[in-house]
This record gives structure tokens, C-alpha cells and sequence, in this order.
């Protein structure tokens, strides 16, 4: 049944009014609740937080998308990730932990873990921002997930919250061991150029792309005045780190 209702609420092109969506938020959220193992208190916390920004294009007289709260859970996000591995790893110093909470709350990760949840079910986003790709996908819940930590956060506190990270995301990516693998790339060209002592890489923007909701980055790699990569992201972040990939590529080929 749950899952009629979201194929409906997700039906592409259709303005859908307050009110219809309203009536079925209560099986949306209690769904949730079973999922998460605790009852939501200030429910519009939670609704805001399940509201991509594409949504409210076709249905514009919502309130706000979850985007403030993403950047609260963000940050909830990494303050846990980075009290687990300053506890659990005594001996290693920054850079160490600094990589390995990167790894732990990238997009990559905070998508598996939104999987485990079946979080893209409870989503209200419009399917054109996604256009059928898995990349889109992955962007739409993984901001989601940190828009769930935030809402958390204020609706229950930071213990709870803590909880909700471990359960869902850290304890299941550390027993895993799969982060080990160090996909910093900047962070790598970075320290390749220090100790080459070359001049350290510069990030320039070649284009920007597309609507808000659906932007799409260029950017280059420079070291010194030579080019050594272009990257593509739906973000600067993701764009940079695709050409600071290409660059190793180009350097260790």
C-alpha cells in the first residue's frame, strides 16, 4: 500500500495540492518511524527533511526543501564521525583521521546507507531532476540522509542523533573495511605536489551548467600553468574530485 502511495506522490509533470499530500503523510512518516526505531515528535521537522528542493518546483506552495536542514545534519554528521575515529584510532594522527572521516560521510557512503534505509521511497523529489540516472539518485537521498540527521538532531537531541549515525552509517562502513581505500584525491595531488615541491593545484571553473536544481560543473586542475585534468560534478566539490582524479591517472600513467 505504503509503496502505491509514493508512486503517486511521485507521478512526474503533476502539481500536487497540500492537501493530498497531507493525507498520506502519516503512513510516509510512521513507516519511517518503524524504520528508525523511535517516534517522530515535531513531524514538520521530518516532512521538510524528506522534501527534496525539486518537489517543490512542481508543487510551490509547500514550505521550504530540506536544504537547511542538510546543512545541520552535515555537520552532526561529522562531528560524530569525528569523535568515533579520534576514540577508535588513539595512535593516528591528523591526516589519518581527517581522510578516514571524509571516506565515512561522502556521498558514496551516506548513499549505501541511505539504501539500508530504502530511504528513496520516502522522498518527495521530482523525477525529472533525476532524468533516470543513478548519480542523481544518489545526490537526492544522500542530502536527505543528512537532512534526517538534522531533523533528529532538533527534534530529539544529539544523543539520539548519535545513535541514528552509528546504527546506519558509521558501525555498518567500519565493520565493512571497505573505507580504508583513500578516495581523497585532492588530498593526495596535494601532498604529491609538496613533496615534488611543486607549486600546489589550482581549481578553475570551466563552465556551469543547467538550472539550479540540475547543475552540472567543469572544472580544471592546474599545477603551475599546466593543465593535468578536467572533472565533471553535478557540484565543485564532486568536479574537483574527479579532476584531481584524472590528474594521478595522467601523472602515474
Amino acid at each position: 500500500m505504503f509503496r502505491k502511495i509514493i508512486r503517486w506522490l511521485k507521478k512526474p509533470f503533476r502539481k500536487i495540492s497540500t492537501d493530498d499530500i497531507n493525507s498520506h503523510e502519516a503512513a510516509r512518516l510512521s513507516l519511517l518511524e518503524e524504520k528508525v526505531g523511535f517516534n517522530f515528535g515535531r513531524t514538520e521537522l521530518y516532512r521538510k527533511a524528506l522534501t527534496h528542493r525539486s518537489f517543490l518546483e512542481i508543487n510551490p506552495d509547500l514550505e521550504k526543501s530540506n536544504e537547511r536542514l542538510e546543512f545541520l545534519g552535515d555537520a552532526v554528521l561529522g562531528l560524530v564521525a569525528a569523535e568515533t575515529l579520534f576514540l577508535k584510532y588513539p595512535s593516528k594522527n591528523e591526516g589519518y583521521l581527517t581522510k578516514y572521516r571524509s571516506q565515512l560521510v561522502d556521498k558514496e557512503s551516506l548513499y549505501k546507507s541511505a539504501q539500508r534505509l530504502n530511504l528513496i521511497d520516502f522522498v518527495l523529489y521530482d523525477k525529472r531532476y533525476v532524468k533516470g540516472s543513478e548519480e542523481g539518485k544518489k545526490t537526492i537521498v544522500a542530502d536527505c540522509l543528512e537532512a534526517l540527521i538534522g531533523a533528529i538532531y532538533l527534534d530529539v537531541g544529539l544523543h539520539s542523533a548519535t545513535e541514528f549515525v552509528h546504527k546506519w552509517i558509521i558501525d555498518p562502513n567500519l565493520k565493512s573495511g571497505d573505507l580504508r581505500v583513500d578516495k581523497n584525491f585532492k588530498g593526495q595531488l596535494l601532498e604529491y605536489t609538496h613533496s615534488q615541491k611543486l607549486e600546489s593545484p589550482k581549481y578553475k571553473v570551466v563552465s556551469e551548467n543547467g538550472p539550479d536544481h540540475d547543475k552540472n560543473f567543469q572544472i580544471e586542475v592546474l599545477i603551475g600553468d599546466q593543465s593535468f585534468g578536467l572533472g565533471e560534478g553535478k557540484n565543485k566539490k564532486s568536479a574537483e574530485q574527479e579532476a584531481a582524479r584524472i590528474a594521478l591517472e595522467k601523472i602515474n600513467s
